[in-house]
């Protein structure tokens, strides 16, 4: 009996022991298989640079948005199938490049004629507010731990990017609220269709469809609104187009939405303000732009903290199979 009490007081202890092993483990699980996430936020982190530094104010917006959405769909255009496909599959695809690229970068670009670029970045925070509850929409359901961290990586960014708010912001910002939703529900909508439509199929030969539904929406604009006048005057402007178009949203919006597939919605959320920091530490090393790096180092605490939370709360902080 004696031996009996022993060996169930050593199982207690070996069990409270291992308990923080196993939350260590969790968490780096999903850190491993964020690294799609991390990986975009890098190639995006620069992208924002080039386009401040060198297209901004100087070329079209929408001539600038039509560029990287035909050069994507050129590269994924050969490899799209066209036959044998769930047509649910591909009108999801369809509106989610709609949503996520078409209308996002379109109301991102027109915001920065109300807004200064500090307000820009400061009003991309709420991001992942629309990720979380989107997901618990298309769910029925609320999940209090993805929002709460969803919120505390919003504080974070905020940390990072409040520089005060100029008078007539209202319709800038309403345009950005619009571009966060649709970034939302395109990254968010394209996880849930890929789950719903498993196929044995690579991926790559499904995402044509998302261009398609970008190209929809950027041609018409740019028909509509378009100044041929501005368009690149210069090699080095072409090849940052370029770069945007193939590297930025090609190749960067397939991955980032493999990933997002990756992870749960709470993981996904906070992935989306850490471009805030990584964007403002990538304009300081190259362009030696000024940033307050105590700021960027509280708010990237938090952003990270926030990361720890979900992952250590959340219930479905996980990998989510997909195809």
């Amino acid at each position: 009996m004696e031996g009996g009490v022993i060996g169930s007081c050593r199982e207690k202890t070996l069990k409270r022991t291992l308990k923080p092993v196993k939350v260590h483990i969790q968490f780096l699980r999903v850190a491993v298989k964020m690294g799609l996430l991390v990986f975009v936020t890098v190639l995006w982190a620069f992208s924002f640079s080039l386009i401040g530094e060198f297209l901004a104010g100087q070329v079209d917006s929408d001539f600038a948005v039509l560029s990287r959405v035909l050069l994507a769909t050129l590269i994924f255009l050969p490899f799209t199938r066209w036959r044998g496909l769930p047509g649910g599959l591909q009108l999801g695809i369809l509106i989610t490049g709609m949503l996520q690229f078409g209308i996002t970068y379109l109301c991102l670009y027109r915001s920065f004629s109300y807004l200064s670029v500090p307000e820009v970045l400061l009003f991309t925070i709420f991001t992942p507010l629309y990720v979380t509850l989107i997901d618990d929409a298309l769910f029925r359901r609320f999940s209090p731990v993805a929002l709460l961290a969803a919120a505390i990586a919003t504080f974070g960014a905020g940390i990072i990017r409040y520089d005060g708010l100029s008078e007539d912001f209202v319709t800038g910002f309403l345009l950005l609220q619009v571009a966060n939703f649709t970034f939302a529900a395109g990254q968010v909508g394209y996880k849930h269709v890929m789950q719903r439509y498993p196929l044995g199929i690579p991926a790559y030969r499904t995402f044509g469809y998302f261009f398609i539904g970008a190209l929809i929406i950027a041609l018409p604009s740019f028909m509509i609104f378009g100044n041929a006048e501005r368009l690149p005057t210069t090699a080095l402007q072409w090849g940052i187009l370029t770069w945007l178009g193939v590297a930025a949203s090609g190749l960067g919006l397939f991955l980032w939405n493999r990933g997002a597939c990756r992870v749960d919605a709470g993981t996904l959320a906070i992935m989306n303000n850490v471009l805030v920091p990584a964007g403002l530490l990538v304009n300081l090393l190259i362009w030696n732009r000024d940033a307050d790096l105590l700021r960027l180092a509280i708010g990237g605490g938090v952003i990270a903290f926030s990361l720890w939370v979900n992952a250590r709360l959340h219930p479905r902080a996980r990998l989510v199979g997909a195809a």
